[in-house]
């Protein structure tokens, strides 16, 4: 029988799939990180190269990332809006990135995501993702300082 999972559901679905991926980044535990993606994801990170392909590269940019953070991970999503249907959803939120230094000061960051989910084999994943820093034209300097 083809059950159809109502929005609300699939929303609190998708929900849970992004809190368990935010704790996750915050072990620092790349293997974990990547068991929230889908395999072919696409992802468009604040830094490093313009788009990763597959979960291979993109979990490689994660490791890479993992290595900058200094100290205590700092990995909060915020302000998050899902939509979703049965297999496909997305969600926008805002997410404080960062570590501590050995000074014990947190180095941190807001930054804009997206993330598009498609449930395979009962589970969210993340297909696409997309972390973005608003700048300033003139300077073209990003713009780290905001906060919500």
């Amino acid at each position: 029988m083809n059950q159809t999972v109502s929005s609300t559901a699939a929303e609190a679905e998708v929900c849970a799939a992004l809190d368990g991926w935010a704790q996750d980044v915050g072990t620092r535990d790349v293997k974990k990180i990547m068991s929230h993606y889908a395999s072919d994801v696409v992802a468009f990170d604040a830094i490093g190269t313009l788009q990763f392909k597959g979960a291979e590269a993109y979990g490689k940019h994660w490791a890479a990332c993992m290595e900058m953070c200094t100290g205590p991970m700092v990995f909060r999503i915020d302000q998050v809006k899902t939509t979703a249907d049965e297999d496909v959803a997305f969600s926008h939120f805002l997410v404080n990135c960062g570590g501590t230094d050995q000074d014990g000061n947190q180095k941190t960051s807001w930054m804009r995501g997206t993330s598009c989910h498609r449930r395979e084999d009962g589970q969210w994943r993340i297909a696409h993702e997309h972390f973005s820093a608003p700048f300033e034209m003139e300077s073209g300097k990003a713009q780290f300082d905001l906060k919500p």
